[in-house]
């Protein structure tokens, strides 16, 4: 079929009359499925159904070091899970705190803490007028609506396949001292799976910021979540090029096992400085006396080492590759060369990021809705959910089955002509 952009009016509203009954057939079906939010399905939760047998009243919960992991202590985690998740962040163990079951809890904590006390000696961020952070868009929505709960100006900057806008985020941070830090997911990046290129991180390790207390919140939620064993993204590890550059204390790095293992009973991890670690524990201390080793100790009995874990990756692979790759065939299949869309094509991680016609995004989620396929909230990648453009919608494919995201898919898609075919005309 031709691009709809070259059809006359005649042949649009044909079109569209055609796609109407295709739509009213959908909303027969009476359907109710969820891609909202990137979850694991119930297949890749079983993979870590082991993790419940490794430790009964029968095991010893002594670590190596003869810490008895029932009781208290261990501010900042038992080494032998900072050993595997220092393998896993690609960072030393002396670098790494363990924390709870989130890393967004981390975040949080240490947004609250720049808050409070300040970070590293410098004025606490309550007391300036104003705050201000850099916002990768589209990009995380949970990031920009912790920021926005804190009060913080967003600042939305451009993403390329390359990563945000290095130029704008240099001018930026170097002029402007009321902007003290930036959100990063620098690998399979929510929406749009890409991952930041050698020259950006490198820009990002070498970055002038005025604010002595500026800090790069580096969420690296999708480190080892590849789809293909012969196609993988790789970065740059950032804490040693900072070291490199000169600026070893410019970046907080995250990560947790969310979707490695249980989301919500996994482990968490804040990698950084040793100088950054000495301002961070001295407020953790008041926070816990240590948090949950003994699941710590069962995260590392489980996995034993990294190449384990690698192991383990490579089975959620199986199971979310022909998710994605059946998502990314319908819509070549129904929107392929109408150019009415654009669609990004990850390597990794849990979404893939769709760009409509301007001022459609908002109705083709509306519509999709009304015939039972719940998306995320377009806007929702943007702060404040403004998308200036109305274009972009977040897709996840990981929660539903193959066969009810086959059918998600194509009324997606359908969606997505109707809106489109509405707008033309």
């Amino acid at each position: 079929m031709k691009p709809y952009v070259q059809m006359d009016k005649k042949e649009l509203k044909a079109e569209l009359a055609s796609l109407m009954q295709e739509y009213k057939k959908f909303q027969a079906k009476e359907l109710s499925l969820d891609m909202s939010r990137g979850k694991p399905c119930i297949e890749q939760l079983d993979l870590s159904m082991g993790m419940m047998d490794v430790l009964s009243s029968s095991v010893d919960l002594t670590c190596e070091d003869g810490t008895d992991c029932r009781n208290y202590g261990v501010l900042s985690g038992i080494h032998e899970a900072k050993v595997l998740i220092g393998d896993m962040m690609e960072n030393h163990p002396d670098n790494i705190i363990i924390y709870g079951n989130s890393s967004l809890n981390v975040m949080y904590d240490t947004l609250s803490r720049a808050f409070t006390h300040g970070i590293m000696g410098n004025t606490p961020w309550c007391k300036l007028d104003e705050v201000k952070f850099l916002c990768p868009s589209p990009g995380y929505d949970r990031h920009f609506a912790m920021t926005e709960y804190f009060g913080i100006k967003m600042i939305p900057v451009p993403m390329t396949s390359e990563g945000p806008d290095m130029d704008m985020v240099e001018k930026l941070v170097a002029e402007d001292e009321t902007i003290k830090g930036i959100w990063c997911v620098p690998k399979y990046s929510n929406p749009q799976g890409y991952s930041y290129s050698d020259e950006t991180v490198r820009r990002f390790a070498r970055l002038k910021p005025k604010a002595s207390d500026f800090r790069i919140f580096w969420d690296n939620a999708y480190g080892v979540h590849h789809l293909y064993d012969d196609k993988q993204d790789y970065l740059i590890e950032i804490l040693a090029e900072c070291k490199r550059a000169g600026n070893p204390d410019l970046v907080y790095k995250f990560a947790s096992t969310s979707k490695i293992t249980f989301p919500g009973s996994g482990i968490a991890a804040l990698a950084t400085s040793p100088n950054n670690l000495e301002d961070i524990q001295k407020q953790l201390k008041y926070a816990t006396i240590g948090h949950d080793k003994v699941n710590q100790l069962r995260h590392v009995r489980f996995f034993g080492d990294i190449h384990n874990l690698t192991e383990h990756m490579r089975k959620h692979a199986n199971i979310l590759r022909p998710k994605f790759e059946a998502v990314e065939e319908i819509f070549e299949k129904n929107l392929g060369g109408l150019e009415i869309g654009e669609w990004t094509k990850p390597r990794g991680g849990y979404f893939i990021s769709f760009e409509s016609m301007e001022g459609c995004a908002k109705e083709i989620v509306s519509r999709a809705k009304k015939a039972g396929v719940t998306m995320t909230t377009a806007g929702a990648t943007w702060p404040y959910g403004k998308d200036p453009k109305d274009t972009n919608i977040r897709v996840a494919p990981t929660y539903p089955s193959l066969d009810d995201l086959k059918l998600a898919a194509e009324l997606f898609t359908l969606c997505v002509r109707i809106v489109s075919l509405e707008k033309l005309i």
